[in-house]
């Protein structure tokens, strides 16, 4: 694979214009027994452990709402999704 733009632009592969493999950010995790990619999951996870919630309903309604604006989340997956998520929330929490 040959590499193509700097920092300010975006890197790419100059022959097929993707997204090179080691610029990937997408964490997999497992929802509902498939793993998943979850575009800026460590930044979401960031964001709504600084607003400081003890209420497990609103810990997920926020992770849910920020992880909505960069993923698709099926609707009949939300709650598999919900789950997964608070899980992953709760584990970066304990670190």
């Amino acid at each position: 694979m040959t590499m193509a733009g700097d920092e300010k632009d975006g890197y790419y592969c100059s022959i097929c214009g993707g997204i090179p493999p080691d610029k990937i950010k997408t964490r997999r995790i497992l929802i509902d027994g498939k793993e998943t990619g979850i575009d800026h999951l460590e930044f979401i996870l960031d964001e709504v452990k600084k607003l400081h919630l003890t209420d497990e309903e609103e810990i997920v309604a926020e992770i849910m709402k920020r992880v909505r604006v960069f993923n698709y989340v099926p609707t009949k997956k939300a709650d598999r999704y919900a789950e997964a998520l608070l899980r992953e929330y709760r584990q970066q929490e304990s670190q």
